[in-house]
């Protein structure tokens, strides 16, 4: 078995094909090493104590805080906002754990992804007959991101019949409840 050491492979001609190994072949990257797939890549959860308070039936921003992983520091705890700056399409996911103020109270909850500020995904559920206290909601898609400038967010909307509601810290009971996360899974 010898080593190939090299900084550049290109086919022969121009738009040509490089075809590594047969079928049933494996690769495998060294320790330390990436594949320029699945990245970039982060997750991120509402951190702290309290929750994150929210206004009833209004759409808001959720505070994802506190970084699992951020590969490329594409996430911003500051303004939680993921943007690439690779472009690809992307596996965006998140999970808001709702808590109206008392049993009884939520009558809606719903999940938004915006790219640039616009709604892509709205997912709801709706308890108008059946009105319960906590409800948890997950969504997620994919998402064509042209690595410049574009950029994704999560959103919460809670509608309850007395009050407001907050949304689930992570603590010992919820364990990063309320999170959001996104890898890229195709290239350009």
């Amino acid at each position: 078995m010898g080593t190939i050491k090299t900084t550049n492979i290109e086919p022969i001609a121009n738009n040509g094909t490089v075809t590594l190994g047969s079928s049933g072949d494996q690769f495998t990257l060294a320790t330390g090493a990436k594949s320029s797939f699945l990245y970039p890549a982060f997750e991120a959860y509402l951190g702290g104590s309290g929750g994150q308070a929210v206004s009833d039936n209004t759409v808001t921003l959720v505070q994802a805080n506190t970084e699992v992983y951020d590969t490329d520091s594409a996430y911003d705890t500051s303004t939680y906002r993921f943007t690439p700056q690779t472009a690809g399409k992307y596996f965006v996911y998140g999970s808001i754990q709702y808590e109206a103020g008392s049993n009884d109270d939520l009558i809606e909850d719903y999940l938004y992804f915006k790219l640039n500020g616009s709604n892509i995904l709205e997912t709801q559920t709706d308890f108008s007959n059946v009105k319960i206290r906590l409800h948890h909601v997950n969504g997620s898609m994919v998402v064509d991101m042209n690595g410049s400038s574009d950029y994704v967010e999560l959103y919460a909307r809670i509608n309850t019949s007395s009050g407001s509601g907050q949304l689930l810290e992570s603590n010992t009971q919820y364990k990063r409840a309320t999170h959001f996360g996104a890898y890229r899974i195709i290239g350009a």
